[in-house]
């Protein structure tokens, strides 16, 4: 297995591993898992898998979960099937974590492109992380504390019949986090909101609202300050997809 770093902040391709053989092979995988809490993000090419083998390798971080509005493989559950098209809306074109609008948002995720486009279709990682750590002193101590609202409704939904929405939007309640989390694995504070987060909902404090207008155009200005550091190129590592490429994620 070779690792090869592939930014300063973010990302590592990894060769000379099949996933089939990660989801049999327990130190194999742990050299896999060391790799992702060190990266963030993992790349691999050729990756002539089963959907079993698929599903039994991403198995091996925690149980899977479907998604209310992507469909599963019928007989590989959790093994969520996304397609594109130019005809689809492309609203998860933004920087978003995965999940963020449930109570308990997943790991991570092992994404495996089947058919990609002949140009475009790359994706973005971020290393929030990094983006935490550069945040001015005063914007740390402003949302130290803070928490905030993250909700399927205003993205996936909006695109939805409003009687298909309120359903997703009842099934799926919103999720309330802090806005500054700390890694289970590592320790480290990573700033925890994305495209999902609709509010802060205890912004309003003697502290932060002195008069009406610091309340509601000052939050707003204050979220859209923080998601708009994910948007920062250093912070960054981008891929293009190849069929069998694989990218595995620390959400």
């Amino acid at each position: 297995m070779h690792v090869r770093q592939l930014t300063p902040a973010i990302g590592a391709e990894i060769s000379g591993v099949h996933l089939g053989d990660a989801a049999r092979d327990a130190d194999l995988f742990a050299k896999i898992k060391s790799a992702l809490l060190q990266h963030r993000v993992l790349f691999l090419r050729d990756q002539d898998i089963t959907r079993a083998e698929h599903v039994a390798f991403a198995r091996r971080f925690g149980d899977l979960e479907d998604h209310p509005v992507a469909g599963s493989d019928p007989d590989h559950p959790g093994l969520v099937q996304i397609y594109r098209s130019d005809k689809r809306e492309n609203y998860e074109n933004n920087y978003h974590s995965d999940g963020l609008w449930r109570q308990t948002p997943a790991l991570g995720c092992v994404l495996r492109c089947i058919e990609c486009p002949p140009l475009g279709g790359d994706t973005i990682w971020v290393n929030m992380v990094e983006a935490y750590k550069n945040l001015p002193d005063e914007i740390k101590a402003k949302v130290d504390g803070l928490r905030a609202r993250s909700s399927i409704e205003h993205s996936f939904g909006a695109v939805m019949s409003p009687e298909a929405r309120r359903k997703l939007a009842a099934d799926n309640p919103p999720a309330e986090h802090p806005v500054v989390r700390t890694h289970p694995d590592t320790g480290e504070k990573v700033l925890n909101v994305c495209s999902f987060t609709t509010h802060f909902v205890n912004y309003h404090t003697p502290e932060n609202v002195r008069f009406g207008l610091d309340k509601s155009p000052g939050a707003s200005h204050l979220l859209n300050y923080l998601l708009s550091q994910a948007s920062i190129p250093e912070y960054q590592v981008r891929f293009s997809w190849q069929p069998n490429s694989v990218a595995i994620w620390d959400n």
